[in-house]
């Protein structure tokens, strides 16, 4: 699978509260999710995900979210290359923010925000 075939959806197709047997899988960096992330979702970054494969539920549907969209496209075509069944999130979390989805964040005194 190529990412010209990644399978995508955008932000208005996904929960806000992901259901049982659904997963948002938020794979950016650690700073990114301390900014400002989507609530109930769980953060593995790219970086980690091999590593950590054993968190993520395999019989889940997994929505793959980043900042725009790149790592989360990469990260999606290799979980469906190995048994999951994952969509990219187009647009990222900046989309989700810009749809006037929640967002929250994990820095003290500090609104949240996506980088």
């Amino acid at each position: 699978m190529t990412l010209n075939q990644v399978p995508e959806v955008t932000v208005d197709e996904v929960p806000v509260e992901p259901a049982a047997g659904q997963v948002l899988l938020d794979v950016r960096e650690d700073d990114e999710w301390q900014a400002g992330h989507a609530p109930g979702a769980l953060h593995i970054p790219m970086g980690e995900l091999m590593a950590r494969l054993g968190e993520l539920p395999d019989d889940a549907d997994v929505f793959v979210v980043c900042r725009t969209g790149g790592r989360s496209a990469r990260v999606t075509a290799y979980l469906n290359e190995n048994g999951w069944d994952a969509v990219n999130v187009a647009g990222g979390m900046k989309a989700w923010a810009a749809s006037g989805r929640p967002v929250v964040g994990e820095l003290a005194g500090t609104e949240p925000h996506i980088l």
